[in-house]
């Protein structure tokens, strides 16, 4: 009878029912499952943060590191000291200061090399300017001031266009030039950028003014 006994308290009984079982494999599944939805958010955070990296990096692509060609114009000038213009005898000769515009959109400086613009009337050169080397920064306007000298001397076959240019108050100028140079990107990148100058005015003689500046 002892025996028994003992052998009964060595051996327990199993439990009647799967209650305790079941509530360990349904603890687990949860665990199972929590760590299923954190591995889902963490892939979603990652997709979100890939997706996020690329717009901004296709966005920086096309904006800040897009180089656009600059803008080189005759902004502007004055007539101060000779002002010479004989309609009658067709003939100029003027004394004129012009203010230049380099005008650079890219989020990098605009270095340029030394050049010339040259003047001319019914394509005939009439004057030149020299342009000093510099550099247009980022996102703004380099505005300079050349004095030169517009002369007739070589219109001796376009006389007659001359006099009745001058003798109608207007005299019609173009400017070409050519500006060569770089555009610097975080200090690093640097591309070639040249810049074509094609501008048309007018030289009001009554008022001595530069009127209708249009360039391409």
């Amino acid at each position: 009878m002892a025996e028994k006994e003992q052998t009964q308290q060595a051996y327990p009984l199993a439990p009647t029912n799967g209650y305790a079982r079941s509530d360990a494999e349904a603890a687990t599944a949860d665990s199972d499952e929590l760590r299923r939805q954190k591995r889902k958010k963490l892939l979603v955070y990652i997709a979100a943060f890939v997706v996020f990296q690329t717009a901004i990096i296709v966005l920086f692509s096309l904006t800040v590191m897009k180089v656009k060609t600059p803008k080189f114009r005759v902004r502007s000038a004055s007539f101060t000291t000779t002002f010479d213009v004989q309609p009658t005898d067709p003939s100029f000769s003027l004394n004129m200061n012009a203010q230049f515009g380099v005008k650079n959109t890219n989020f990098g400086p605009y270095k340029y090399d030394s050049n010339t613009v040259y003047f001319y009337y019914n394509d005939i050169q009439v004057g030149s300017a020299a342009v000093p080397k510099s550099k247009a920064n980022f996102l703004s306007t380099k505005r300079f001031n050349v004095a030169m000298d517009l002369s007739s001397a070589n219109l001796t076959s376009v006389n007659t266009n001359l006099a009745s240019d001058l003798n109608s108050g207007v005299l019609p100028l173009t400017s070409k030039s050519r500006l060569s140079g770089k555009v610097e990107l975080m200090l690093i990148f640097k591309k070639k950028k040249s810049v074509d100058m094609s501008c048309t005015m007018d030289v009001r003689i009554a008022t001595r003014e530069l009127e209708n500046v249009k360039c391409k």
